[in-house]
């Protein structure tokens, strides 16, 4: 029966900087940056059919604006096709959208909205 004999690992010298008084060895600390989330635009799509007044309704009860901002974004979407609602984490931005879609469906109307990745 052949064998292999266990591979050892090469220990580094142990600089003398590295051991406290009492004799134990101490581990350099690392920092580790971690990278911010990528953040997402909740963006909603015109169409010819939701009412303005619908649309305004639900940004000001999902992304929090008050009446005047909520106004805004709405004639934007109107005008462009398209506004952005708010800017949020992918998580954050995916429950937005499954929000304002359910309560466009409740409503009966086909309002659209999308999630979309900010490019940094």
């Amino acid at each position: 029966m052949a064998t292999k004999s266990p591979t050892t690992i090469p220990q580094r010298p142990i600089k003398p900087a590295e051991i406290d008084s009492d004799g134990t060895v101490v581990l350099e600390r690392r920092t580790q940056k971690t990278k911010p989330p990528k953040m997402h635009q909740v963006v909603m799509l015109n169409d010819d059919y939701t009412p303005m007044e619908f649309v305004v309704i639900v940004i000001q009860e999902f992304f929090s604006k008050d009446l005047e901002t909520a106004t805004q974004i709405m004639l934007k979407i109107h005008l462009d096709g398209r506004g952005v609602c708010g800017v949020y984490s992918k998580d954050v931005a995916a429950t937005k959208v499954n929000q304002v879609l359910d309560a466009a469906n409740k409503a009966g109307h086909p309002l659209q909205c999308v999630s979309e990745p900010i490019d940094s």
